[in-house]
């Protein structure tokens, strides 16, 4: 049985669901969910932008037995395909991951992860994951990328019914973790990728825009992407932003 925790508002699901975990030992599998997330966070402390009974605003705990700080990128990979999965079942159309956490239909923003790892003596001991998922939005103010279920499809959706959809396939897509299938997570993950094999326009750290192809990813989730010379490189999280 999953244990639901709901909240009228909140900062951030993800910063309740690590301090509640300080205080009380969670059930694994464990949900908290805001009607309204006042301080929303992306990756590397960016904003996400939530609106009231249209948004989902929810974070996962997941627990984990002995599972080496090796293993952190195929929990991205099992979070980020269980979205993709659930969307897909939603009919939403052309979905995609844009590496390394944003999940896309045509080249519009959909959902955002947020995953914070606990880790104690070298092994990964628990993880809290926030999604960010637009429901019923049918417009966004300063967000021209930016896109919903409801825009995607047509269709406006039940919001208790895409939670338990969504929650439900990422906890499935975690358990194959510690079944060792993390090969098989990553091949998934790459096969999803938004723009793989297709040229693209790329700027790195200095300003330099490049032509380059996505070829997948590392072993330790970094960005590979082949240049003009044919030469494929390695790309850290903020070291490279696409320009289409």
């Amino acid at each position: 049985m999953v244990n639901i925790i709901k909240l009228n508002a909140i900062d951030s699901t993800n910063t309740y669901l690590i301090d509640l975990g300080k205080n009380v030992k969670l059930l694994d599998g464990t949900i908290v969910v805001s009607e309204r997330q006042n301080k929303g966070r992306g990756q590397l402390g960016a904003a996400w932008q939530s609106q009231h009974l249209k948004s989902l605003t929810f974070s996962v705990f997941k627990r984990f037995e002995n599972l080496p700080v090796s293993f952190l990128p195929s929990i991205l990979y099992a979070v980020s395909i269980g979205v993709y999965h659930a969307l897909n079942k939603i009919l939403v159309p052309h979905i995609t991951i844009k590496w390394p956490n944003d999940i896309m239909s045509y080249s519009n923003k959909l959902a955002g992860i947020l995953i914070e790892n606990q880790i104690k003596q070298n092994k990964i001991v628990s993880s809290v994951i926030g999604i960010g998922l637009n429901v019923n939005e049918e417009k966004f103010e300063n967000l021209p990328q930016a896109t919903s279920i409801l825009l995607a499809t047509g269709r406006k959706q039940n919001l208790e019914e895409v939670l338990e959809i969504v929650s439900n396939s990422i906890l499935k897509e975690l358990d194959r973790i510690e079944k060792e299938e993390f090969q098989t997570l990553k091949r998934e993950y790459e096969e999803t990728l938004f723009r793989k094999n297709i040229v693209s326009v790329f700027e790195d750290t200095k300003g330099f825009r490049f032509n380059g192809v996505i070829k997948g990813v590392s072993e330790i989730g970094e960005l590979l992407v082949e240049n003009e010379q044919g030469i494929i490189k390695n790309y850290k999280l903020k070291e490279i932003k696409y320009l289409y």
